[in-house]
């Protein structure tokens, strides 16, 4: 395989592995930072139940950034154009003028 087809592939890798879960923790932060994710939890029969604090949601939304850049960062550094290498010649060089 040449580069650029090992380019594709970790960036598509990476979309699946690291940027969709990013999306959704960014959905799910979002919903926990304006206090709409309620919970209920039991334990030895009493039942609790809540919202999640806005700090959680904040940290997934963080959390979320950076699981979207990875993708952004994998396709720039595999897919992006390298400086071409200097073309040795073995030809002699022309006399001095």
């Amino acid at each position: 395989m040449d580069k650029k087809t090992t380019g594709i592939i970790a960036t598509l890798v990476s979309v699946f592995l690291c940027g969709c879960p990013g999306l959704c923790f960014c959905l799910f932060g979002a919903f926990t930072a304006i206090g709409k994710m309620p919970y209920e939890t039991e334990f030895s029969g009493v039942t609790d139940t809540g919202t999640l604090p806005p700090t959680v949601g904040y940290v997934l939304i963080c959390l979320a950034l950076i699981l979207i850049v990875i993708p952004i960062a994998v396709g720039f550094v595999t897919l992006r154009k390298k400086p071409g290498e200097a073309v040795v010649s073995n030809e002699p060089l022309p006399p001095p003028a």
